[in-house]
């Protein structure tokens, strides 16, 4: 949701600019600040950024992005498994022209797995679905290794694909390094033929007929909030990613239908999921992917939209269903992605917190100007936790 200023917004960002009366609420009667959630030494990953969200120690907990969504998906990993994110991309010309291969219908990405399971799959290869262009990949057995570099798709887009192939980081790595390269020059030829794409051809939509690889890893061994912070939690979000992490830190993971980690989710049935789930647990953790699709997109007047559609259909009812004093609430963006880059940068995000007792610092609207001039300052590492659960928190 964070951005950067733009003239055609006559210099505001694209959150200044949108209508959002409930989270400048928040920001009126709380108090505000910023957090950085995308450290250097750590990818530009939505994992990182909510595992900075909620408080884990990024040096000691970190595995990568693949085991969080195998675990979202509620894939079991051996201990010498490696789960891989992989991306079905649209390419033409050796060119990476869509990292989301047109937002793939699921249907079609249960075909291109099940294709790509059948070209490549074999004991210790598995191709598995997830959420539209989500999918994953799980290497076993004893000749993969983890210490591969890997690119995030969404960071090239426009880019020469064969410029950016996995590479390895000790000779232990090479023959992943190779394995992945070689799918992803391999994977048109079995990809682009299937019938979904041939149709997608006729209607002029973006062909799903690559792959991207990223963010390896094995299972890791997070703590759980409860263990760190003595409360119960839940989690509602769309993607795997933000589920396996929910799973891993200890969450009750609440699933909403129709939630489609698009601009066309559900998002009344997350807001009625979050009142119900309050009545219970300590901390309810609400994502939302839409703004990030969009803003990936470069679509301002849908990423504008999206901000208004969180705060007017999220928000705004679960406040509404609780009086001030029954409910703590807390707004951020999980990490920016300015609709002209159309990828991640490391700034940190605007927050705004309304808590019980805390008096109001004089910040009146939420965004990214007013929120560095906030009481909280900059934060850091597990300082938003903290800050609100630190009460808690066993001796």
């Amino acid at each position: 949701m964070a951005d950067e200023p733009l003239p055609e917004l006559n210099g505001a960002t694209p959150l200044e600019y949108a209508q959002t009366p409930a989270m400048d609420a928040i920001a009126r009667d709380g108090q505000s600040g910023t957090l950085l959630t995308l450290p250097d030494g750590f990818p530009t990953s939505s994992e990182v950024a909510n595992m900075s969200v909620l408080g884990c120690d990024l040096p000691s907990e970190y595995c990568g992005r693949g085991p969080l969504e195998a675990a979202g998906r509620g894939l079991p990993l051996g201990p010498g498994d490696l789960a891989f994110r992989l991306n079905l991309t649209a390419q033409a010309d050796g060119i990476l022209t869509d990292y989301s291969g047109g937002h793939i219908d699921p249907e079609d990405a249960r075909v291109a797995v099940q294709a790509l399971n059948e070209a490549f799959g074999a004991e210790d290869i598995h191709f598995h679905t997830g959420v539209s262009y989500r999918t994953l990949l799980v290497l076993g057995g004893k000749r993969f290794s983890a210490r591969v570099k890997t690119e995030k798709p969404d960071d090239h887009q426009g880019d020469r694909i064969d410029a950016f192939l996995p590479k390895s980081l000790e000779p232990v790595g090479q023959a992943t390094a190779d394995f992945l390269a070689d799918l992803m020059r391999r994977a048109p030829e079995v990809l682009e033929p299937l019938p979904f794409n041939r149709k997608r051809k006729v209607e002029g939509l973006p062909l799903a007929n690559g792959v991207w690889p990223w963010s390896g890893g094995k299972a890791g061994a997070l703590k759980s909030l409860k263990s760190k912070y003595d409360i119960s939690s839940a989690v509602i979000s769309a993607v795997d990613v933000i589920v396996g992490l929910g799973r891993c830190l200890g969450m009750e993971v609440i699933s909403v239908p129709g939630a489609t980690g698009y601009i066309d989710t559900n998002f009344e049935g997350k807001a009625e999921a979050a009142i119900r789930a309050l009545n219970h647990y300590d901390l309810v953790y609400l994502h939302l992917e839409a703004v990030d699709e969009v803003s990936h997109e470069g679509r301002l007047d849908e990423k504008i939209r999206a901000i208004e559609n969180f705060d007017r259909r999220i928000i705004a009812p679960v406040l509404a269903a609780y009086a001030p004093n029954a409910l703590n609430a807390v707004v951020l963006p999980d990490h920016p992605v300015p609709v002209k880059l159309r990828k991640h940068t490391r700034i940190p995000v605007p927050v705004a917190i309304r808590k019980v007792g805390w008096a109001p610092d004089g910040v009146l609207t939420y965004g990214e100007t007013t929120c560095p001039r906030g009481q909280l300052g900059l934060m850091r590492g597990d300082d938003l936790m903290r800050r609100l659960f630190s009460s808690m928190k066993p001796d």
